[in-house]
């Protein structure tokens, strides 16, 4: 009996709460081990019994490997159907308070990062693109908008180009350096036909369907929950709104994560694709571009269904 398989795989506390955990966030198991103050090697044990249950999975990012609930399959809806008992439970709330704080803390890690290399960002993205030309890639046949907006802005770089496709332009970054630097770009001239605000990508500081057209520009490999950042640009975007994402393809390239700070190594794109389409996109085009360091970028084009 295969249902016998899922009942086995949570009659156990401890997997219990790592379902419970994994639910909410993805995680490294050096932070599950943090989270539940076990041994590594008991951890990975539990997860195993998960993993070949069908009910979480994992991702391997360079050295580490991320784990999280299975999006789909029969162990997916075994949990879904049975989560509602975890609710309400002292023990897993707490475990969810700690997972919260440790989320905090790398968010809080990659803005000191941005912070610091602020003035001098657009230098250093140069170095990832090469003499590709993103801005053109990124806005060939864009059309024009009522309100556009570049998510992850940066200093701003996009939100001039995107002045010439939307009669209003939004920049939004979490880093308060980023955003300074932004600023100092657009001091005068431009009144209410551009706005720039402090805000997080998985958190936007933007009302629901605000606007027609947004991008997000090799923003989305520092993203705890990439996802979450998907989910909410579909939320601010009116129906039928456009959304351009451009983002690195899977790579190996480790010197990405130590120099430049990224979360993900890249993203399969047709892994990438589902996500659009899970979170409410119609994928209209994928164009890969090659780039320098052996590296490619894809340009997702796609369109919010309703």
């Amino acid at each position: 009996m295969n249902s016998l398989a899922y009942f086995k795989a949570l009659a156990d506390e401890t997997r219990i709460r790592l379902v419970n955990i994994l639910l909410h966030h993805e995680l490294k198991v050096g932070e599950i081990v943090s989270i539940l103050e076990m041994g590594q090697s008991r951890i990975s044990r539990h997860l195993k019994i998960l993993a070949d249950a069908e009910m979480v999975k994992s991702l391997k990012e360079g050295v580490w490997g991320f784990y999280s609930i299975a999006e789909t399959g029969p162990g997916r809806r075994f949990i879904d159907a049975v989560s509602h008992v975890f609710k309400d439970d002292p023990l897993l709330e707490h475990d969810l308070e700690k997972a919260g704080q440790i989320i905090e803390a790398r968010s809080r890690n990659t803005m000191r990062f941005f912070d610091h290399v602020a003035s001098r960002w657009d230098l250093l993205k140069r170095e990832i693109i090469g003499a590709f030309d993103l801005q053109k890639a990124i806005f060939k046949n864009a059309g024009t908008y009522e309100t556009g907006v570049d998510l992850g802005c940066g200093t701003g770089e996009l939100l001039g180009v995107m002045k010439n496709h939307a009669a209003k332009v939004i920049g939004v970054d979490s880093s308060p350096r980023m955003i300074e630097e932004a600023r100092k770009r657009f001091s005068s001239g431009h009144g209410e036909s551009m706005e720039i605000r402090l805000g997080e990508l998985e958190h936007l500081p933007m009302g629901d369907k605000e606007a027609d057209l947004a991008v997000i520009s090799l923003v989305l490999q520092y993203l705890d929950d990439p996802q979450k950042g998907i989910s909410e640009v579909e939320r601010i975007l009116k129906p039928g709104g456009q959304f351009i994402l451009a983002e690195l393809d899977r790579h190996e390239n480790e010197h990405l994560k130590t120099v430049y700070g990224v979360k993900w190594q890249g993203f399969d794109r047709h892994e990438l694709s589902r996500w659009l389409e899970k979170n409410g996109f119609k994928v209209k085009q994928v164009e890969p571009h090659p780039i320098s360091k052996g590296l490619t970028l894809n340009i997702f084009r796609a369109a919010r269904i309703n």
